[in-house]
């Protein structure tokens, strides 16, 4: 049976950004319907003057993009959906 999980940035906020609130996604790396595995990098946020990147959190595969590039989002937003097989 499948599982949605919810991928946001905020275990990959910069520390130095803390009391920063929105940041922007700068690049998407894996398009929707493709496999990941968990660590693997899906996209780019800019928070401030740092890059960082969001790692998959789970195995599976990317259903959806929830903000695209370009986009300001907020550290709790859903910047994607993956369906995993857990």
């Amino acid at each position: 049976m499948s599982e949605e999980t919810t991928v946001s940035a905020s275990s990959v906020w910069p520390e130095d950004a803390a009391d920063v609130e929105e940041g922007y996604l700068a690049n998407w790396f894996v398009r929707p319907g493709a496999t990941v595995e968990a660590g693997e990098t899906l996209c780019e946020v800019q928070v401030e003057k740092v890059s960082v990147d969001v790692p998959a959190p789970v195995d599976g595969t990317l259903t959806e993009r929830l903000v695209e590039e370009g986009d300001e989002f907020t550290r709790e937003d859903p910047l994607a959906r993956i369906d995993s097989d857990d």
